[in-house]
C-alpha cells in the first residue's frame, strides 16, 4: 500500500513536488545571478512591455512534448492592479501532448443547428502559431507575476480568452505531468516554468475542477440559452494566490507525516 500523508498525497507525488520546488528556486537563483528575473527573462531585456504582445516573440514551443507558453500583459485593469500584477504566463499543451484517451468536450446545445447558444463568430486564436499551427491547443493555467518577477496567483480562464479547444478538467489534470520544456536548447526560464507547473500541479488540478464547476454553474443558471464558453461576462473561472516558498515548506511538512 502506498503511504499517504495527512494532506492526501502519496510519498512519491510529494517527493516529486519537492524536486520541482528545488528546481523553481534553482532556476530563479540562476537568473538572479545574471541580474535577471523571470519577468525580465521573458521580456528578453526589453524595458517596456506592449499590451497583448507575446513574449518571447512567437511563443516558446517544445515539439517533443507539445508544450507551449508565452508571457503578456493586458491594458491596466482594476483586478490586475489590485493584485500588483505586471503580466502573466499562459501555459498550454497542444492536443497531441494530452493523454491518448482525452476527448474534446462539446456542450449538447452546440450540436443543434441554429440553437441560440451557437457562437456568432469563431473565437480568436490567442497563441501564436508554433510548430503545430493547426493542432488544437489546451490551456492549462496562467501565472500572474509582479514587476519584480514573483508569482502572485494561478488562474484559469473561459474558452474565449485563449480560443482553446475545450477539454474536461479531469482529462487536462491527467495530462499536467506532460508539460515540459526541457530539451537541450531550454533556457533557465523554460526550466523555471516547467518546475512551477510541477510544484503547483495539485493546485492547478483543483483550479481546473473549479473552472468546470464555474462554467457549468453559469450555463445552468441561464438554462443553456447562451454559449457559455464564448460569453464575455465570464472571463476568470478560478484563481488562487500562490507563494513558492510557502508551498515548498508545505510539501516538506507533508512529507514528514508520510509513514
Amino acid at each position: 500500500m502506498t503511504p499517504v500523508s495527512a494532506h492526501g498525497a502519496d510519498r512519491a507525488a510529494l517527493e516529486q513536488q519537492a524536486r520541482y520546488g528545488e528546481a523553481v528556486v534553482r532556476w530563479r537563483d540562476t537568473l538572479a545571478r545574471d541580474g535577471r528575473t523571470v519577468v525580465s527573462a521573458a521580456l528578453g531585456g526589453a524595458t517596456r512591455i506592449f499590451h497583448w504582445r507575446h513574449y518571447p516573440a512567437g511563443d516558446v514551443y517544445d515539439p517533443a512534448t507539445h508544450a507551449q507558453y508565452f508571457y503578456h500583459a493586458h491594458p491596466p485593469q482594476p483586478r490586475a492592479a489590485a493584485h500588483g500584477e505586471h503580466g502573466h504566463f499562459h501555459a498550454f499543451l497542444r492536443a497531441r501532448g494530452l493523454k491518448p484517451d482525452a476527448q474534446p468536450l462539446v456542450m449538447p446545445e452546440l450540436a443543434i443547428a441554429g440553437h441560440p447558444a451557437s457562437p456568432a463568430e469563431a473565437a480568436p486564436s490567442a497563441p501564436a502559431p508554433a510548430g503545430e499551427p493547426d493542432a488544437p491547443w489546451i490551456h492549462l493555467a496562467a501565472i500572474a507575476m509582479d514587476r519584480a518577477g514573483r508569482p502572485l496567483r494561478l488562474f484559469t480562464t473561459n474558452r474565449w480568452v485563449t480560443g482553446e479547444t475545450w477539454y474536461a478538467a479531469a482529462d487536462i489534470a491527467a495530462s499536467l505531468d506532460r508539460f515540459a520544456i526541457d530539451g537541450e536548447q531550454a533556457s533557465p526560464l523554460d526550466h523555471w516554468l516547467t518546475a512551477m507547473l510541477g510544484l503547483f500541479r495539485p493546485t492547478i488540478a483543483r483550479l481546473l475542477a473549479e473552472r468546470d464547476a464555474t462554467v457549468m454553474g453559469f450555463r445552468r443558471r441561464r438554462r443553456g440559452k447562451v454559449h457559455v464558453l464564448e460569453d464575455r461576462r465570464l472571463e476568470i473561472t478560478s484563481s488562487a494566490a500562490v507563494d513558492v516558498d510557502a508551498e515548498i515548506r508545505r510539501v516538506a511538512a507533508a512529507l514528514r507525516h508520510v509513514a
